[in-house]
């Protein structure tokens, strides 16, 4: 198995690749903030569900799609990287596609959206976006 030096892109590039290919399904190892972004996902609509499988090591994520089968994931984006680390506060938080899509954001209350975060009053790291 390869080293991967920024896992979350890893999952997100998984996801993109999967929409692009109308895939259903996709394989992501697993760690406890992915599963905290696949539950955002999934809460927000952006995913029909996840489950672990293969022992426990992999996260299996089922894509949502529309009406007329195209993936509800347009595009997802990695914002804050390991080389670059990118931080909000509550006033600075970003909006994805000018409030169309959502703002993942990694904060002290755990991982949330953008509009979450506002409606709290915290900022943090921006991970990234979907839309």
């Amino acid at each position: 198995m390869a080293v991967v030096s920024d896992p979350i892109a890893d999952m997100f590039t998984r996801i993109r690749n999967a929409a692009m290919t109308s895939h259903r399904n996709v394989r992501v190892p697993v760690s406890k903030l992915k599963m905290e972004i696949a539950k955002l996902l999934h809460r927000e609509g952006y995913l029909r569900g996840f489950q672990l499988v293969g022992k426990g090591r992999e996260l299996r994520v089922r894509l949502s799609f529309d009406d007329h089968g195209e993936p509800v994931i347009k595009g997802l984006r990695r914002t804050s990287t390991p080389g670059r680390r990118v931080y909000a506060g509550k006033d600075d938080l970003p909006r994805a596609m000018g409030g169309l899509g959502i703002v993942i954001i990694s904060t002290s209350q755990g991982v949330m959206t953008d509009s979450e975060a506002r409606g709290k009053g915290i900022g943090g790291e921006v991970i990234g976006e979907v839309w």
